[in-house]
């Protein structure tokens, strides 16, 4: 039978949509059904679909956000960082942060078989532009729950960061320093100009988490993390 003349099969699995409830195998079975879906994401059982994404609200802001996170990377072996990586957290959550940090050997989360994190890494970070208040408190809570224990909100539009650290089983905000910084209490040395960030001054936030690349204690980390790994 020739390529011509060889009928069409539509595909049988359904199609993901905003608002459906199921499992974490069921989202997995139909989203890799649907290879042109760039983002789909299940929060409590329940389905939340990608919006387009806009460059200053959220294509610009997510680039820097990532390239702080990255920076620092690249200065702390041991550590592990994703662009929008999807995370395997349970059977009622998928999440796809826009980006995450975690500690690569000894840390609370792993890559798993197929590539994918398992578990809730130390850090996750997203840009909040055209996102909905029910996706940013249904992200809140799975982040929480799945033990996330440092988690950064960036509101574009309101010129606000908001950086939770997770204190027993509630997220509580970091303050910055009476410098205007804030510094992660679990990676030492990623320190963040939020002020800087928002004004999209992207040498002012290089410099200061290079203050932080250089401070002792995040030498001590690194070489924690290398008798550890």
């Amino acid at each position: 039978m020739s390529a011509l003349s060889t009928p069409v099969v539509a595909s049988t699995v359904p199609l993901l949509r905003e608002g459906d409830r199921m499992r974490s195998a069921e989202f997995e079975r139909r989203y890799d059904a649907m290879p042109e879906l760039k983002k789909a994401e299940l929060l409590g059982g329940v389905v939340y679909m990608g919006s387009p994404v806009r460059t200053l609200q959220h294509g610009m802001p997510h680039t820097l956000l990532l390239g702080w996170l990255a920076n620092y990377w690249v200065a702390t072996p041991g550590t592990f960082p994703s662009d929008n990586g999807t995370v395997r957290i349970d059977d009622d959550n998928v999440p796809q942060p826009d980006a995450l940090l975690m500690i690569e050997r000894a840390g609370q989360s792993r890559l798993d078989e197929q590539g994918y994190v398992a578990g809730g890494p130390e850090l996750v970070a997203e840009v909040a532009g055209g996102r909905t208040d029910a996706v940013l408190r249904a992200k809140k809570t799975t982040y929480r729950q799945a033990g996330i224990r440092e988690y950064i909100l960036w509101h574009v539009e309101d010129g606000e960061v908001e950086w939770f650290s997770l204190n027993g089983s509630r997220y509580v905000r970091l303050r910055a320093g009476r410098d205007g910084i804030h510094r992660s209490v679990v990676f030492p040395g990623l320190w963040l100009d939020a002020a800087a960030l928002v004004r999209y001054d992207g040498p002012e936030v290089m410099r200061v988490l290079n203050l932080g690349l250089v401070s002792p204690e995040h030498a001590a980390f690194v070489a924690c993390l290398r008798k550890n790994g």
